[in-house]
């Protein structure tokens, strides 16, 4: 038997799409599964491949499953950088260019594998590549993540994230000045309809709120402070770019290749400085912080001086 959490980016989603990017099987496989009564969700039996899955839910699936092409390969990776340590946390400040954990289709470092490889123990829940993610952030973003080590700790900061008890605090840089310069953004995001890797507002879409805040306005760009309610896949560059001030450096959601080449980006300017959220062990109110990285805080520079 396999047993997976939903994760957040799929809530919503048919159990059969769900299960499918989970597991690596066709959907026409998942569908013979569930016909079967190998498939499951939390406890209940699945009777239909159009079933929604939320976030947090457990998926069973009863087979002979390997996984292909996911597998954790225990290696320390340069710049991550563990911010603090506990018998319940671990906190990560990741770099850019390295993923939560090992997924299909990606085949650079993760976070998992290099907690592995330093010798962390950590959650053993959820799938094996996934063990002890209870959030991630996108593979051309750095800042701060936390991993759970206890299976308490996994199961109580799990729920806070689904419950909004997480304070997530984002810096961006985005193109333009918006108006008003400060204010929230509510708008579904569901898959982009042409685009397997894409986000986008679209209806029936997952509510997803962000707040922001103009923090340096510049001639080019302006430097926002964005506070999450939500946690969707590709929430801030979904929905800044929606508002028509995209991040610097993300051609996906229409940023200016031209600024970022002036800018030096090769990636999108978006950090995660803040994270705040009651200890899974003490009960006590913890806050991270993490300073931007050379990349970005070089391009700032670049623009503060124009």
């Amino acid at each position: 038997m396999t047993v997976l959490f939903v994760p957040d980016g799929l809530d919503g989603d048919r159990v059969d799409v769900a299960a499918a990017r989970m597991t690596g099987l066709t959907r026409s496989r998942v569908a013979e599964l569930i016909a079967a009564g190998a498939v499951r969700l939390d406890g209940g039996a699945v009777t239909k491949a159009s079933t929604p899955v939320h976030g947090g839910q457990l998926l069973d699936i009863t087979s002979d499953l390997d996984r292909p092409g996911v597998t954790v390969v225990p290696h320390e990776v340069e710049g991550v950088r563990i911010v603090h340590d506990d018998r319940d946390i671990v906190v990560v400040d990741k770099p850019a260019g390295v993923a939560a954990h090992p997924s299909l289709g990606w085949d650079g470092p993760s976070v998992v594998e290099h907690l592995a490889g330093a010798g962390f123990r950590i959650s053993t829940s959820g799938a094996a590549e996934r063990q002890g993610i209870v959030q991630r952030l996108d593979v051309g973003t750095s800042g701060l993540m936390v991993v759970a080590k206890s299976e308490t700790a996994y199961t109580l900061l799990k729920q806070a994230f689904r419950d909004r008890q997480v304070d997530k605090t984002y810096h961006a840089l985005v193109q333009g000045h918006p108006d008003p310069l400060a204010g929230t953004i509510e708008a579904p995001i569901g898959r982009h309809p042409g685009y397997d890797w894409k986000m986008a507002i679209v209806e029936g879409g997952r509510p997803s709120v962000t707040h922001y805040e103009t923090l340096e306005a510049h001639r080019a760009a302006s430097l926002l402070e964005i506070h999450l309610e939500t946690g969707r896949t590709h929430q801030i560059r979904v929905h800044m770019a929606a508002v028509r001030h995209p991040c610097a450096g993300d051609p996906l959601y229409g940023s200016d290749p031209v600024l970022a080449a002036r800018l030096g980006l090769d990636r999108q300017w978006l950090h995660a400085v803040r994270l705040g959220f009651v200890h899974p062990g003490t009960g006590e109110y913890v806050q991270f912080a993490s300073p931007y990285p050379d990349d970005l805080e070089h391009a700032l520079e670049l623009v503060r001086g124009e």
